[in-house]
């Protein structure tokens, strides 16, 4: 009985400083610091309604969008409720069948020559919203011929929606795929 007082104390305590206390001085500070990240770093529309966040990837598959990293979530492709890989190794029978048919409609597409990983093979949160500056100059012919649009006009598109590898060396250089799309409508409007 002696030892019992003592342990329901430190349960408690421990309880409510690492349950309460701890989550919202660290939810306050974020919110005084970082308010949009906090916050999801939603991206708003003209209207005013949030269109998605720049931290979660978004499904397009449509020849006139440049097209994300695939996911491999749960339910459904980009589900945040679901993050993970799919834990598939790369002798798996289905994760090679998977893997070859991605690179079979990027092919269909007109795309030769090689294919940047990230273009058929999910990240391990499958929520990845960036791909690199070559994933997506590679997918510049496709987008110009689906949008009738010039491909330099493109060129010049994903080179100003590359963000730099964070403090100069963390990283590598990505590009937002939803954020790239808004601006593609924003420049061509869908037809």
């Amino acid at each position: 009985m002696k030892d019992i007082k003592p342990a329901i104390l430190m349960l408690v305590t421990f309880t409510v400083i690492c349950g309460a206390i701890y989550p919202a001085v660290v939810t306050a500070i974020a919110q005084v610091v970082f308010p949009r990240q906090a916050n999801g770093s939603f991206i708003v529309g003209e209207e005013g309604k949030e269109i998605g966040s720049r931290l979660i990837g978004q499904p397009f598959s449509d020849p006139k969008y440049f097209w994300p990293r695939p996911s491999a979530t749960t339910d459904f492709g980009y589900n945040p409720m679901a993050s993970g890989g799919s834990n598939a190794g790369p002798t798996n029978p289905d994760y090679l069948k998977t893997v070859g048919e991605r690179v079979k409609a990027l092919r269909d597409t007109g795309v030769t020559g090689p294919i940047p990983a990230e273009l058929v093979q999910a990240s391990a949160s499958g929520l990845d919203p960036h791909i690199s500056p070559e994933a997506a100059m590679l997918q510049v012919p496709r987008v110009a011929k689906a949008r009738g649009m010039d491909p330099a006009a493109l060129v010049r598109l994903v080179n100003q929606g590359t963000e730099n590898r964070q403090l100069g060396f963390l990283g590598e250089p990505r590009v937002n795929v939803l954020s790239l799309n808004l601006e593609l409508d924003r420049l061509n409007p869908k037809q």
